[in-house]
């Protein structure tokens, strides 16, 4: 039962560790005049990835690597079918031209690479895949290159007045970054620990744990703000924000685990990437047809009813059903 309670517990923990490490962070630095926009593009964005970021780190130093690549595919996978689609439903979504043509394109090809540089044994013919340090030295360089990308775009639309920035004193801003800190490192460790437990218990792979029920957890925060801004009919930024998420989790999130440790790569793994990148393409096809750049509430269904047949393909592929 402990192991459940905490298991749940860590992704409060998570939650709310990022939210103080991102305002603790966001106010020390507007009091040292850091522009807006290194704000957004830095602490803000790197918040909204921090669980993924963290729990992949635990992962990777306790050797579970099935749990570090479950979170960031699974991660992936939900944040287009499931948030994109609940989103949809609720409101349909407008993307502007760089976010269809540059942005999504740009995520096809991050789920592209992660193929590529995991499938070792099929592409050169050795009989172990890793992800390497080499590999996430690569990842993080295509990292670098998106954050460039991201700072000229910033400029050219001038959003940095579109960062909210809640101003505390120097030391509860700093007390805010050191709890932040350390409720996600123990956030991270409660879930990794009862991701293996939990497998282990339910007679299911880690893998399929952290596919959904991790991945699922550790999109909260992406979760949260696409539904909000949904709501109030304000869904401008939610395609953007989820694609820049998934560009986030492959080319930062496994690409600095992997430079930590390499992460030995399951094949089983192989059906997941395919699906993540289908998920792409589908996104990519929905904002051509029948209303170019639009997400109507209709293809919202059709992506919830993918998310649906895919965990059923997962349990399935585990012989639970």
């Amino acid at each position: 039962m402990l192991t459940y309670i905490l298991f749940v517990a860590g992704f409060v923990l998570l939650i709310y560790g990022a939210n103080w490490l991102v305002d603790g962070s966001a106010s020390l630095a507007k009091k040292y005049n850091i522009p807006h926009i290194v704000i957004g593009l830095t602490i803000v964005a790197l918040g909204t990835s921090s669980p993924e970021l963290v729990v992949n780190l635990i992962a990777s130093f306790k050797g579970a690597a099935d749990v570090a690549m479950g979170n960031i595919l699974g991660s992936n996978i939900s944040n287009i079918f499931l948030i994109l689609g609940v989103s949809a439903v609720i409101y349909p979504l407008a993307v502007n031209n760089d976010t269809q043509w540059k942005e999504v394109p740009l995520a096809i090809l991050a789920a592209f690479v992660i193929g590529v540089l995991a499938n070792d044994t099929i592409i050169d013919s050795i009989p172990v895949s890793m992800i390497y340090r080499s590999d996430g030295i690569v990842l993080t360089a295509f990292f670098i290159l998106f954050m460039f990308y991201a700072f000229s775009i910033a400029r050219k639309e001038d959003v940095q007045q579109s960062v909210p920035v809640k101003e505390h004193t120097r030391w509860l801003s700093v007390v805010m970054i050191i709890g932040g800190i350390a409720a996600l490192i123990a956030g991270g460790k409660w879930i990794v620990d009862g991701a293996v437990q939990i497998a282990s218990l339910l007679g299911m792979s880690e893998a399929v744990i952290s596919l959904t029920i991790v991945a699922v957890g550790t999109s909260l925060p992406e979760l949260a703000t696409c539904v909000a801004a949904a709501y109030k009919k304000n869904p401008g930024i939610v395609i953007g924000n989820i694609i820049g998420s998934n560009i986030f989790n492959i080319f930062f999130v496994l690409g600095i685990s992997a430079v930590i440790r390499p992460l030995p790569f399951n094949v089983v793994l192989n059906y997941d990437i395919i699906v993540g990148i289908i998920a792409s393409m589908l996104l990519f096809v929905f904002l051509l047809f029948p209303r170019r750049r639009i997400l109507e509430r209709w293809q919202g269904v059709v992506l919830l009813l993918c998310y649906v047949l895919y965990v059923v393909m997962l349990l399935s592929r585990e012989g639970i059903i």
